[in-house]
């Protein structure tokens, strides 16, 4: 059986709870009791959405399962793509019908897509993660979420029975840059959540200036604020950015 495991446990023993994190708690508090809940949680690259859920799930006492995907080709067909979706689970689970998996997966508080099914390539190079092929297919893409749609109503009754938590970005290209659809638009951002707001819950991971610094100073005591906030300005509100350019000397990051 797949053990839920924190991505980073570094990240997390240096944790700094803010508002976000407290938004995120109220959230999963409820999953000890009901069910049918679907959870987005979006934010920015670079603001540690896993990192916030692995913490509150971790200080809730939630079991999760945390779902894996494993690619060997960006080429795969969308409908390929989602049959692994469901056999990864089923062979990590020891279960064969996808009506066993379901009622299996209610044994469990959270079912998680995160780190471990969006990027397992920055887990093991050598294979290829969901985010990869999603954006090298682009809208190609697109009808592995029509065969996760035909899914959910084919199986509503068994998701009735299911917390699920999505870790969700959604990646666009302008201006020469990758953009997060959902916070880093202005406007298209605001009316995409508001969209995703009416069928989802949604929780939004996001920092203020100042609990940027607390926690960028959590990882680097002894860097003046001023050099911080000189970061915060090339990155905005991203500490895990700001922290890679204070370790590495550079401004590559972002």
């Amino acid at each position: 059986m797949g053990n839920f495991k924190i991505h980073c446990r570094d990240e997390n023993e240096k944790f700094i709870p803010t508002r976000s994190y407290q938004e995120l708690l109220r959230h999963f508090s409820k999953f000890k009791k009901q069910h049918g809940i679907i959870l987005h949680v979006v934010g920015a690259p670079g603001i540690g959405k896993s990192t916030n859920i692995y913490q509150a799930s971790q200080e809730i006492g939630l079991k999760v399962y945390e779902a894996c995907l494993i690619l060997n080709s960006e080429k795969m067909s969308p409908k390929v793509v989602f049959d692994l979706t469901l056999d990864f689970m089923k062979k990590d689970l020891g279960i064969k019908t996808d009506l066993a998996l379901y009622r299996k997966l209610k044994e469990f508080d959270m079912v998680l897509f995160a780190d471990r099914f969006h990027d397992y390539h920055r887990i093991d190079p050598a294979t290829v993660g969901f985010s990869q092929w999603t954006a090298n297919k682009g809208w190609s893409a697109v009808p592995y979420y029509w065969y996760c749609m035909k899914e959910f109503l084919k199986q509503k009754n068994e998701f009735r029975n299911l917390n699920i938590v999505f870790q969700t970005s959604w990646s666009v290209h302008l201006g020469g840059r990758k953009r997060d659809l959902f916070t880093e638009l202005g406007l298209i951002s605001r009316i995409s959540l508001f969209l995703l707001k009416i069928p989802f819950q949604v929780v939004e991971i996001s920092y203020s200036p100042l609990e940027t610094i607390t926690i960028v100073k959590s990882h680097f005591h002894n860097v003046d604020e001023d050099r911080i906030k000189k970061k915060i300005a090339l990155y905005n509100c991203k500490p895990r950015f700001i922290c890679e350019a204070l370790k590495t000397g550079n401004n590559k990051y972002g």
